[in-house]
């Protein structure tokens, strides 16, 4: 559809909104606007196209049913909808489009109030079992005139659960002639039996620029100039509720008089100016930490909350981001003018840039309610925001380091010498420092240590490749350094390793390398895991580079049976000492 054709059609609906409205109050004094400007028809309502082709196409073919649930945020049009659907149901001249004619009897007595048909309880306040079974009974009589008797029931989530479970049969299987309207803002307070009786409708937050555009009509109505800037804020203020942007109009026309102004409102309703948050965006752009904090200052020597600043702060980085695709800018919920400035500025920073600032302002946010001294947490937070471009710059340049060669080592053989010095390679001027631990093709470990010293930016700095350790060592030695382990693993609580060690002793056959025989699978899982902590301790204590792991599984004849019974602890003992069985003879003893 072109913009000439919805301009067209918007046009054409607030002319038939003016037509009705000035035939539904007779105003002999101040009506607000939220009630002078209540919409009479299903045409009229701002926000819920949905729902209302729903009732309508239900009028027209005559598939109502008993009971209907609008349920919603404040202000969204429920009871609105409700009472147009009652009074458009009782119409003698629906029209084609199933809307209220306004004109026939049935009609006018809605509008005067004085409809026989159309009751309406407020539940907040009549919530008593009493009060439903009054209800009840006024259901048995059947309509004096018209087709149907409407019930419209606002707040029911306010009724007592005695109301509710005496509600239930009357909602569930009324007469022909009964139809109950129920409108809540909290749907899940309702019980599940009356939910599954009536019709649901879920009424959604109507949008800024429908607000907006309402708002409009209703300002030139009332002969009131207003600012397409101001009228969008007050939309945006009023969080999706009609309702709540009719008042906050009426109540800066009563401030202004018949002009709205953009700083009016900023002024009437506490908001702080888009015009801050652009300025704090440039000085953290341009790194001055000093300005950002005298802004932030004037900021609270206006009187606005410290709280919803950094919160405004947050919305303002994720409203530039949403800039930076064309496809997201439809998520920017601000006037024209105002969007335009969002356009440049979002230009002027990188994605990863609004990254950072989104991160602190969420993390100062988070932690406001814990902080001491809050004015200082926020201007801590300011200041680490101004440093955030340079930041990244100097990450970005730390992170240019040339890709170390890797070095490898083959297993040492006795026979063969180990070179005296290793070649010193130059890479980039910034620190690493980098271990690896390789396997062999054996399942070895064999391990290297990379050191790069830091330089100036000028100089290269050498890689320095430590030294591999040979120095020989014997069984006592490798019999020392196993009990050190061993003491070790069991201060730092490794208990599991402790008794692997304490049980299986490295073997002398197996130098120069560690050799240990062990019982079981388990524990060669076990000692795998801790493979590389043992190697460790071992090389450095003997000093030794090239010493390697040895495992194996004792076959299952050859592990020792350890004796438990009593029985069998007697036996291992009388293999070693035969008097015992003569004296267990002698003396006819049992053995426990």
């Amino acid at each position: 559809m072109e913009d000439g054709v919805i301009n067209k059609a918007i046009a054409q609906k607030y002319e038939l909104l003016s037509l009705y409205s000035n035939k539904s109050i007779t105003v002999n004094h101040f009506v607000v606007s939220a009630r002078k400007y209540r919409p009479p028809i299903f045409d009229m309502v701002v926000g819920q196209d949905s729902i209302t082709t729903t009732l309508k196409n239900a009028i027209k073919n005559k598939h109502l049913a008993q009971a209907f649930l609008f349920c919603g945020p404040r202000g969204v049009g429920k009871t609105t909808c409700a009472r147009i659907l009652a009074k458009t149901i009782n119409c003698e001249n629906i029209s084609e489009q199933a809307e209220a004619c306004n004109t026939c009897e049935s009609c006018q007595s809605f509008n005067s109030n004085q409809s026989l048909n159309i009751y309406e309880l407020d539940a907040a306040s009549n919530n008593s079992v009493d009060d439903i079974r009054s209800l009840v009974e006024q259901v048995r009589y059947a309509p004096h005139k018209g087709q149907y008797k409407i019930y419209i029931i606002d707040e029911v989530h306010m009724l007592s659960s005695g109301a509710f479970n005496a509600f239930l049969k009357t909602l569930e299987e009324p007469p022909d002639y009964a139809i109950f309207i129920l409108a809540t803002t909290e749907k899940h307070k309702i019980i599940p039996t009356i939910l599954s009786r009536c019709q649901i409708f879920d009424f959604n937050r109507i949008q800024v620029e429908d607000i907006a555009q309402h708002l409009q009509y209703v300002a030139k109505n009332e002969d009131v100039v207003a600012e397409p800037d101001a009228l969008h804020l007050i939309a945006l203020k009023s969080d999706g509720a009609l309702r709540d942007a009719l008042s906050i109009f009426d109540q800066l026309v009563s401030f202004s008089g018949r002009s709205i102004t953009y700083k009016d409102v900023v002024q009437n309703l506490n908001v702080l100016d888009y015009d801050y948050y652009f300025k704090l965006t440039k000085h953290f752009t341009e790194g001055d930490f000093a300005s950002s904090l005298l802004l932030f200052d004037e900021i609270m020597q206006d009187g606005f909350d410290a709280h919803q600043f950094i919160n405004g702060l947050s919305t303002h980085f994720r409203d530039l981001m949403v800039c930076k695709n064309k496809d997201t800018i439809s998520l920017l919920e601000v006037a024209p003018s105002i969007k335009n400035q969002y356009q440049i500025q979002s230009e002027q920073i990188a994605i990863k840039t609004l990254i950072h600032f989104l991160k602190l302002t969420n993390e100062c946010d988070v932690q406001y309610r814990q902080a001491k001294n809050q004015r200082l947490h926020i201007e801590l937070c300011l200041i680490k925001l101004c440093s955030v471009i340079s930041e990244i710059t100097d990450t970005t340049d730390a992170n240019i380091v040339a890709e170390p060669k890797r070095v490898e080592y083959k297993k040492s053989v006795a026979s063969e010498k180990l070179p005296e010095k290793k070649e010193e390679k130059p890479i980039s001027n910034h620190s690493v420092e980098k271990k690896v631990i390789d396997k062999d093709s054996d399942g070895s470990l064999e391990r290297e240590t990379i050191s790069l010293k830091k330089k100036s930016k000028v100089e290269s700095a050498p890689v320095v490749v430590q030294m591999e350790r040979s120095n020989p060592f014997s069984f006592d030695q490798l019999t020392l350094a196993w009990a050190e382990l061993l003491s070790l693993s069991q201060t730092k609580g490794k208990k599991m390793l402790a008794f692997i060690l304490e049980n299986h002793k490295p073997e002398e056959s197996g130098l120069p390398n560690l050799k240990v025989i062990l019982d079981n699978v388990v524990q060669e899982e076990q000692l795998k895991e801790e493979q590389e902590w043992v190697m460790e301790f071992i090389r450095n204590t003997l000093e030794n580079d090239h010493i390697l792991l040895e495992v194996e599984i004792r076959a299952f004849d050859e592990v020792k049976k350890i004796p438990y019974t009593g029985q069998e602890k007697f036996e291992e003992l009388a293999q070693s000492n035969p008097v015992l069985l003569d004296l267990q003879k002698q003396f006819k003893l049992d053995i426990l």
